[in-house]
């Protein structure tokens, strides 16, 4: 009877984390991309990207558009941060103007965000999620974040 609780509670807990949302309906985008902050511990960005149609393959097609998608989540994600108060009220883009240093450790950060879903269109173009944890960029940057 034990057994049958435990595997009951593993799969209620394993069900709450399904991981992150898909942004594609039927391989199309929405009108509308969901985007509200969850104040939770990271950081989450949405890039869109495409490609040059004329690439021969899907396959190159692909892999451009989501590298494009990336850059534009990566560029997301570090306009938010740079908007982000610190312990004293400053925010990181005036900590940035003072230390010079610190733009080259928050944009590191945010090139190692982790890619957590990358979905692609039904015309070639693909949608990519990236998470950064704020205690990571907080370690890696030195930086006291509210």
């Amino acid at each position: 009877m034990k057994l049958y609780v435990l595997f009951a509670v593993a799969v209620l807990l394993l069900s709450s984390c399904s991981g992150p949302r898909a942004r594609l309906i039927g391989g199309r985008l929405p009108d509308v991309l969901d985007e509200r902050p969850d104040g939770s511990s990271y950081f989450e960005a949405v890039g869109i990207g495409a490609s040059d149609p004329s690439l021969p393959t899907e396959t190159q097609r692909r892999a451009l558009a989501r590298d494009a998608a990336i850059v534009q989540a990566q560029y997301e994600l570090l306009s938010m941060i740079k908007g982000v108060e610190l312990d004293g009220g400053y925010k990181i883009s005036r900590a940035i103007e003072v230390d010079s240093t610190l733009e080259t450790k928050v944009s590191a950060a945010v090139r190692g965000a982790e890619v957590l879903k990358s979905e692609f269109t039904s015309d070639g173009g693909c949608v990519v999620t990236l998470r950064l944890p704020k205690q990571r960029l907080g370690m890696e940057t030195g930086l006291a974040l509210r």
